[in-house]
């Protein structure tokens, strides 16, 4: 995915107004509208242009995109960094067709506020969908807890220029949640129209990193360092997890490598997850002369080559 500036194709600096932002985008239409346009690949350029003003006309995805920060330049290989949107609450957007825009900005901004508006008439509707991203940790999914969530709103003052606002909302999170779930409060999106009921908040689950844990789904997986005699004989191992510590029972003879499955033992939910464990034999350091001895030993009477082919 390559990345766009989408000031520098509507040629106007990163601090310009909503006014400034207009008046260019009004001067390269009238420039390079295909049905009046004799510039060469005046269709695509005129692509290019109403992205970039769909992006930077509307406050709440302006204030995203900047979120991203300078130094990019167009073209160049792109990937939004971990967590860019975190925190943030949007506005629902409505359908779009992705033909007539870049991958660039469906990666942004696709999963943004695809619930759009609910129909109405002009007198009464029903207000908007909010969409917000939020950063979890795995332990939350297997308690259920209430977590306090600030989410910080891009409102526009009379400038043009983009203010924060945050608002705190006390949020259950229910037990067995997953990565990529969203989490609907009702009534907690914008206000109705002519006494309209108000919109949603739709709330995406992300996982925070954990230093052991990786999660898909509701599925768990989980390095498991084990000692040589452990692999080789046998073992039965404690496993910790936010859950509780569990007990896994190593085969004789495992190799480095090998994924054993604890079923039940993921995310709960119905069906619960599973755990994945990868075993990992670590060989102890021979830094004392007991030891050295001991690996000679070994060394001495295993018959045992690992680069023999049989």
């Amino acid at each position: 995915m390559q990345y766009r500036d989408y000031y520098k194709i509507l040629g106007v600096p990163r601090e310009a107004t909503a006014d400034e932002i207009r008046k260019a985008f009004r001067k390269l239409a009238r420039k390079y509208h295909p049905d009046v346009s004799k510039e060469p690949d005046a269709e695509n350029r005129m692509k290019e242009i109403n992205e970039a003003y769909a992006v930077l006309s509307d406050p709440e995805k302006r204030a995203a995109y900047d979120r991203l920060g300078e130094g990019y330049q167009p073209g160049q290989e792109f990937r939004p960094p971990p967590g860019w949107d975190a925190g943030f609450e949007f506005h629902g957007t409505g359908p779009f067709d992705a033909a007539d825009f870049s991958d660039f900005f469906t990666e942004l901004f696709g999963r943004m506020g695809r619930g759009g508006f609910a129909p109405g008439g002009a007198f009464r509707a029903r207000g908007e969908d909010h969409h917000a991203v939020v950063e979890l940790d795995i332990a939350d999914a297997f308690d259920g807890v209430t977590r306090q969530l600030n989410l910080r709103l891009p409102q526009v003052d009379a400038q043009g220029r983009v203010q924060w606002v945050t608002r705190t909302l006390n949020v259950k999170i229910p037990r067995g949640v997953h990565e990529g779930q969203v989490i609907r409060l009702a009534g907690q999106g914008a206000p109705g129209i002519g006494g309209g009921p108000p919109g949603d908040l739709l709330l995406e689950v992300r996982f925070r990193p954990h230093p052991q844990l990786r999660a898909e789904g509701r599925n768990l997986h989980m390095r498991l360092p084990v000692t040589p005699w452990e692999a080789a004989l046998g073992a039965e191992i404690p496993v910790d997890l936010p859950s509780g510590q569990v007990k896994v029972r190593i085969p004789p003879g495992t190799q480095s490598g090998r994924q054993l499955r604890v079923r039940g033992k993921g995310i709960p939910g119905e069906p619960p997850g599973d755990l994945f464990l990868q075993t990992q034999v670590v060989l102890p350091p021979a830094d004392t002369p007991r030891a050295r001895a001991i690996y000679e030993t070994m060394a001495r009477e295993l018959a045992f080559d690992p680069r023999r082919r049989s």
